[in-house]
């Protein structure tokens, strides 16, 4: 039996077996959860290292120094080179943990909702979870990087100076000297509107650009720096400058159990006949971690 992509709408004749079809093809449902979590993971998006897990955590070093031990010396015609040791970074042990959550879905709303009482239940599941797990990735980007630089007025007023803050907190980390290049600015949503409305950025910009932000509402870039706009930010507020290249990662554990992937989370259908209903669940077994915490800069007084 072959299976198309997107469902055709449901259809009934005299029970529910579109819908039934849909959800007894956990690729179908995996594919879907994906659609509507697109774009929606900013965790993934900063924390770019993927590190397969087995036995439930894992060890990383973090900050490690990008030199050697021993300063280079001149090495003479036939003569020896001097030995140096590497040095690693502090180790440390990150443990796995499984966020997920179940819905149950009757055949009586599947038969007076049609596809909707499944849309939401899908919907819900991957919402909640990605909300967790961006809240758990800021908080630890959040309690892990130390380094900041002050804004020079809150960006709310008239005397602030938004791209001057930027580009003093991106060269903060550049001037580190371990090849970091920030190329995300992380903020709250209310941060983002001041941004984007700013009048010194807006003069700046071409004005006659059908992308400028006063015609589209959207303003994805600044300085080099793809904006990210979330309001999963620890205390509701706050810009942080990050590289995502350098920053750290996540770690996901595959416990199997027949689960389908849709992207980073995990999907499973269950079916209930004796209770004439359908169980959905989505999962995702993981762990953030911070390798580089002198990769990112938080700008304090916005």
């Amino acid at each position: 039996m072959s299976y198309s992509y997107p469902p055709v709408a449901p259809t009934f004749s005299g029970d529910n077996q579109t819908i039934s079809r849909f959800l007894n093809s956990p690729s179908v449902v995996a594919r879907r959860v994906q659609d509507i979590s697109a774009n929606r993971f900013i965790a993934d998006v900063l924390l770019t290292g993927r590190t397969d897990v087995s036995g439930g955590a894992i060890t990383y070093d973090v900050d490690e120094d990008l030199y050697t031990v021993r300063p280079v010396t001149a090495v003479s015609p036939g003569g020896e080179y001097d030995l140096t040791t590497l040095t690693n970074g502090t180790p440390q042990v990150a443990k796995v943990t499984k966020w997920g959550q179940d819905t149950e879905v009757t055949d009586e709303a599947i038969k007076r909702q049609n596809f909707g009482a499944v849309e939401k239940g899908l919907g819900k599941l991957s919402n909640s979870i990605i909300k967790k797990v961006d809240s758990i990735s800021l908080s630890l980007i959040a309690a892990t990087v130390t380094q900041t630089q002050a804004a020079s007025a809150a960006w709310s007023l008239s005397t602030a100076t938004i791209l001057r803050d930027i580009m003093l907190a991106k060269a903060k980390v550049t001037a580190l000297n371990k090849g970091y290049d920030p190329n995300v600015l992380v903020v709250d949503d209310i941060t983002w509107a001041y941004l984007a409305s700013d009048n010194n950025i807006m003069t700046a910009r071409g004005r006659e650009d059908s992308s400028n932000a006063i015609y589209t509402g959207d303003f994805p870039t600044i300085a080099g720096l793809t904006i990210l706009p979330t309001p999963n930010i620890p205390g509701g507020s706050g810009a942080w400058l990050i590289d995502t290249a350098a920053l750290g990662g996540i770690a996901d554990e595959d416990l199997g159990g027949d689960y389908a992937k849709a992207g980073a989370l995990e999907t499973k259908v269950i079916r209930e006949d004796q209770n004439d209903k359908w169980r959905l669940r989505a999962r995702r077994v993981c762990v953030p971690y911070v390798t580089e915490p002198g990769a990112a800069v938080k700008i304090t007084g916005i």
